[in-house]
This record gives C-alpha cells, structure tokens and sequence, in this order.
C-alpha cells in the first residue's frame, strides 16, 4: 500500500492527522510520530516505526527435516531459533521472491528449487509498518552460505519435523514471525 493509500484509509477510518514529523532515520528504520484526532475526537500520538518489507521462508527437506537459524537478538539479549528472515534496506523495491531467495542463500547455503508464496503478515502493526512476505522453500540444495558480517554469529540446523513442533511446544522457539509463518503455511495445506 502506498503512503498516500495508507494516509487516506486512516481518514475514512476517521482519525485527522494533525501532524507528522520524521524524528528518526537509518539505513533500516525510520520512525515518525503522528499527532492525531481519534475517530471519537480525543487527541492522540502515534509513534510508528517505518521498515521495508521483509521475507520469512521455511525450508523444509525431502525427508521432512525442517533448517532453522539461530542468532542472538540485540533487543532483546537472547539467541532465538527462527525460520531465514530478513530485508534489503538498500533495495526496499525488490520483488518478494527474490528477497526470499537471497536470504534463504545469504543466511543458511541453501538454493530453493521450489519457492511457495504462503501468503503475507504484519510485523507489529500496531506500531509498525513492515510487511513480511511468507514463503515455503522445497527442492533445496545445500551451498556455502553468502552471510553479512551482523550474521556472523548465525548458526544452522536441521532438524526433523517432529522436532520442530516439540520445539514449538516446549518454547523453544519463541520468534512471532516464525510461529506465524508456519500457521499461515500449515494452514493452507501446504505442509
């Protein structure tokens, strides 16, 4: 959806934006503040944090095995298993599958020769515009992983897919954008 798109949906949703200020800029988030009327007419503020779309896939092996990536989260000073995610803050325009496909590479080795759009999701829509796009990778081959210095802690893993659901169950994963990716794709059959 374009800004201009967005802007008029939050008009015919009634709010008025009384004022929108950038107060904050990098190469992969920006974050505006909006000074707004409330539908019901009580004045209100939105902090919301602007960041390119993103793809999540999960690569999932002809014997049903299941490659998942770990890393430590800064935010929030734990190593999370998650699904290959990311973004290209220098090319926001890129189409999803390619995204998807570079990522998968960049992260974990893997070359996908089948890629499945299982759909899109928000990653904290209430204070975030970043939209994620939900891929299913089959048919993969296994290649030196291509990944950036931030990454350099990452560490891979297949594991079966029963031990990926006793992860789940046991909270070992805990990521949001993983556990929703494999809803959406569990969801649609395609798994």
């Amino acid at each position: 959806m374009t800004d201009d798109a967005i802007r008029k949906a939050r008009e015919e949703a009634g709010y008025r934006i009384l004022s929108s200020e950038l107060v904050y800029k990098n190469p992969w988030t920006a974050v505006r503040e909006d000074k707004i009327i409330h539908p019901g007419g009580k004045e209100g503020l939105y902090g919301i944090v602007e960041r390119g779309p993103f793809a999540v896939i999960m690569p999932v092996h002809a014997d049903g095995r299941v490659t998942l990536v770990q890393q430590f989260r800064y935010p929030v000073g734990k190593r999370l298993w998650e699904f290959p995610m990311g973004m290209w803050e220098t090319r926001p325009d890129a189409e999803a599958e390619a995204l998807a496909l570079g990522e998968l590479r960049e992260e974990t080795g893997l070359r996908a020769g089948e890629l499945i759009h299982a759909g899109t999701l928000y990653q904290g829509a209430g204070y975030s515009t970043q939209e994620g796009h939900v891929f299913l990778a089959r048919n993969l081959i296994r290649g030196a992983a291509e990944r950036e210095a931030s990454e350099a802690d990452m560490v891979v893993r297949d594991v079966s897919f029963a031990e990926f659901e006793r992860m789940i169950v046991e909270g070992e994963i805990t990521c949001m954008v993983t556990l929703a990716a494999f809803a959406q794709i569990r969801a649609r059959g395609l798994i």
